[in-house]
């Protein structure tokens, strides 16, 4: 099966090449600050770059490119890039805050469960992911990422 025409989408190429940027970035922040790798970086949310904001703010410029500004493309292109970024810093920084507080609790119960010789709560619930969210930082970063992606892949065409 020839798949050659997923690379014939400018859209499609520009997203995945600012997602897998933003990746590989944050993977190597991340092994920089805690010297030593973590391959769950590689795919994980949160953290700096914002992948999510990279990803939007690529295709939003590259719509703006293609098809101008009055397009639909470039609208709905502004519109979900405006709430993916609003939802990481709100919504999704919330749920990595309200996650942390819980894994905290756990560690908590668990300690009382152990003197006492229970199951512990660990072995119930597993420990959830904390790192869901983004600083406004991280999401301006993966802005910016995603604007400097479209704009040399622009000027490549």
């Amino acid at each position: 099966m020839d798949f050659s025409f997923l690379l014939s989408n400018d859209l499609i190429n520009v997203s995945v090449i600012a997602w897998i940027s933003a990746q590989l970035i944050k993977t190597l922040l991340d092994f920089i600050k805690h010297k030593q790798f973590d391959r769950h970086r590689l795919a994980g949310a949160g953290g700096m770059p914002s992948s999510h904001s990279a990803v939007t703010c690529s295709v939003l410029l590259t719509s703006y490119y293609l098809y101008g500004f009055n397009s639909p493309i470039f609208a709905l292109s502004f519109v979900f890039a405006l709430i993916v970024m609003y939802d990481a810093t709100g919504v999704r920084w919330a749920a990595g805050l309200h996650a942390k507080a819980i894994n905290q609790i756990v560690e908590y119960l668990e300690k009382d469960d152990e003197e006492k010789g229970k199951q512990t709560l660990q072995e119930l619930i597993p420990r959830l992911n904390e790192s869901l969210g983004h600083r406004v930082i991280e999401v301006i970063c993966g802005a910016l990422l995603g604007f400097a992606i479209a704009v040399i892949a622009h000027f490549l065409r």
